[in-house]
């Protein structure tokens, strides 16, 4: 036998603090991002550069803040996701704060691209995992709640930035963001740390990865066929008189987190006595869960002497014996972190439905076939061992993998595009200033909306995830590619609507999709692989597309090389799941 800690989400309580921290990280991080063609007029102006070697700005914080995304991961996993924020939001402050004294875009290269990118990356990465480690059951609501603050972000920063940069100058309006991005060191503070349960499971691997229903944990399984046990239930609805009727439902508020009644446990030594009424008597219970090293502990405090203590055991009928107190005390009472990284869900953003691991069995066997903890002499789990982890190569083995990230470089190149020179190119023909402002606030309504369709979308059974956002991209770049036709304020406006909401879809299933392709195991893996082609190319993208502008003297070809990037990257995407089902049977022939 052996044990491993595994972090049981709470599915709500302080989580949905996490979800308003969450909130207002992608409120700094991406608003200030997508609102950088506010500024990039006047740094021409005063440095008189090109508009390449400006947009380059811009794109290396968009870049960075991609590209530090896996390492952030494994700072995350070693530190805290109160570290890294806070660490992030230090950095990207002093980015942009030095920034102020920028004599040369050279010199906003490394303050604002480089260091408030990296400083960006550390902030946006723990908002976005942290939500999934405190929910499962809501975990798709919440995690669409979270990015909302993105969308959000972006209808508010690019007046505010025009605003600040009209009455005091662009510099002035760095300090200004400087000071909003220090919040996130704030906000960084309510990441508190999710204490792990410590369960014991078989050692051998094989019944890990492929437990059935004769193998599901005596108690767990008790619980849901007994007790009628959904996965949401928790200590917190248990009834102040401390008793619990048998035959309603509210029974089930004993959840993946606690322990059943001592008495659903066959052969154990403690038992708890129904009354007259149907009513099961339950002590007074304390929700904190402990665990004593070597033991182990779900949770303390079943009798009011807090005498005995219960194991959770995964892989086994039979549940372990009741610990004493007086054995428990005699060992470290120390508390290790849970560590994001030693899940392989950490980076799924959808609906846990769509997972088969999650619909096949219990919540507590879920959570344990996914984790997988360091060892025991690095518990606390090193930099290296996940690094190494996340940039494991044989993934670029597969086809399916290497398509799908082709495909997603081009889409990001051509993806920051809009947001840099839609503003611009409407002032060149002739839109009122005040309304081409709101242009890109309307990519950002757009897309707030867009995300919580599509998440509704993409919780529907039968739904296919990539076939969603083919079409999306694939209406994305064809609307972008003819988006000059015509300056008119309505169809300008409408061209925004549209890109907002495809690249809400992009941006919303990317993870879904990987797990679709290639399986939950390699998620991690993928995803952080992914996000350096993807940063490499948002590195690149505008640019390039610059470049064109200063060539041709017209905005339009940078939007043909956008819209044509976005519009070939979903084309590329249409043949991906005949491509991995071919992979699947070269790697998997039938004997």
């Amino acid at each position: 036998m052996g044990t491993k800690y595994v972090a049981i989400p709470p599915d709500g309580g302080w989580g949905w603090v996490i979800v308003a921290a969450s909130f207002f990280c992608n409120f700094v991080v991406d608003g200030i991002i997508f609102s950088f063609g506010m500024f990039k007029s006047y740094i021409i102006e005063d440095f008189g550069e090109t508009e390449a070697r400006t947009a380059l700005v811009g794109s290396l914080l968009s870049g960075f803040y991609l590209i530090a995304g896996p390492f952030v991961s494994a700072l995350s996993n070693k530190y805290g996701f109160r570290t890294a924020t806070i660490l992030g939001a230090v950095l990207g402050a002093l980015g942009f704060g030095i920034s102020y004294f920028a004599g040369s875009v050279v010199y906003l290269y490394l303050s604002f691209g480089i260091v408030g990118g990296v400083g960006f990356g550390l902030i946006y990465v723990p908002a976005v995992i942290a939500v999934g480690f405190y929910f499962e059951r809501w975990r798709a609501l919440a995690t669409g709640i979270a990015v909302c603050g993105s969308g959000i972000g972006t209808f508010l920063m690019a007046p505010l930035s025009t605003y600040l940069i009209e009455n005091w100058g662009w510099r002035v309006a760095l300090l200004v963001q400087a000071g909003i991005i220090l919040i996130c060191a704030v906000v960084g503070l309510l990441f508190r740390p999710l204490e792990p349960t410590l369960v014991e499971t078989d050692e051998d691997e094989d019944e890990k990865k492929e437990m059935n229903d004769n193998q599901i944990p005596l108690m767990t399984k008790r619980m849901s066929k007994d007790l009628e046990m959904p996965r949401s239930a928790s200590f917190a609805s248990i009834p102040e008189n401390g008793r619990l009727s048998l035959k309603e439902k509210r029974l089930s508020t004993y959840s993946q987190q606690s322990c059943p009644p001592p008495d659903t446990i066959k052969n154990g030594p403690t038992a708890l006595n129904h009354d007259d009424d149907g009513y099961l008597a339950v002590p007074d219970l304390n929700p904190v869960e402990e665990e004593c090293n070597g033991g182990a502990i779900l949770h303390k405090d079943l009798s009011r002497n807090n005498s005995t203590t219960l194991i959770a055991k995964m892989g086994s009928r039979r549940a372990s014996r009741i610990r004493t107190s007086s054995e428990c005390s005699n060992q470290s009472s120390k508390k290790p972190e849970a560590k994001p990284m030693q899940r392989e869900d950490i980076y799924f953003t959808g609906s846990m439905q769509r997972l088969p691991q999650y619909t096949s069995r219990t919540s507590l066997a879920y959570h344990a076939s996914v984790t997988h903890p360091a060892p025991t002499e690095n518990v606390d789990g090193s930099f290296e061992e996940t690094s190494s982890s996340i940039f494991d190569m044989t993934l670029l083995t597969s086809p399916t993998f290497i398509l799908l990230c082709v495909s997603g470089f081009l889409t990001m190149m051509g993806f920051f595009v809009p947001f840099m020179f839609l503003t611009d190119r409407a002032k060149d023909g002739g839109m009122d200033p005040s309304l081409a402002v709101f242009l890109i606030s309307s990519i950002g309504i757009t897309n707030t909306i867009g995300r919580i369709v599509c998440g509704l979308i993409s919780s529907m059974p039968g739904i296919n995830a990539l076939v969603v956002n083919n079409i999306a991209l694939t209406i994305g770049g064809i609307a972008t590619i003819f988006s000059g036709i015509s300056n008119d304020v309505v169809f300008q406006y409408s061209y925004a609507c549209v890109f907002g909401l495809a690249i809400a879809c992009f941006a919303s299933l990317r993870s879904i999709i990987l797990v679709d392709l290639l399986g939950l195991e390699k998620l991690t893996n993928a995803f952080g692989l992914l996000l350096l082609f993807q940063g490499i190319a948002a590195s690149i993208g505008a640019p390039i597309a610059g470049a064109f502008k200063d060539m041709t003297g017209s905005y339009d070809p940078t939007f043909y090389l956008s819209g044509g990037l976005i519009l070939l990257s979903a084309i590329m995407c249409y043949p991906l799941n005949r491509l991995h089902a071919w992979e699947h049977r070269v790697k998997s022939p039938v004997p």
